[in-house]
């Protein structure tokens, strides 16, 4: 595995997730974003991993979406749809 930083949130996705958490309480996914940054550096997995094959997603994004999951009680598939398409998630993972 080849470990790399998070990537920094990029500012159209940081307009808009703002602008939409305007509208209510400010989601829990940009709030650990913002106050703890990168949660899982990758380099707490990387004996987990080999050092060939094709890279996938950064395993601490992944854990990262794994524990958003369990605290907003989100099925496996809402968890991939929040990824998909809520603001607040593409926030907190740099999307």
């Amino acid at each position: 595995m080849q470990s790399q930083p998070w990537p920094q949130v990029p500012e159209l996705t940081a307009q808009v997730a703002r602008a939409v958490a305007a509208r209510g309480p400010y989601p829990l996914a940009m709030r650990v974003r913002d106050e703890l940054g990168e949660l899982f550096p990758d380099t707490a997995f990387a004996e987990a991993f080999a050092e060939q094959g094709r890279p996938g997603w950064s395993p601490g994004q992944l854990a990262l979406v794994t524990v958003l999951q369990f605290v907003e009680n989100l099925t496996d598939r809402a968890a991939a749809h929040r990824v998909r398409y809520g603001m607040d998630f593409k926030y907190a993972l740099g999307l």
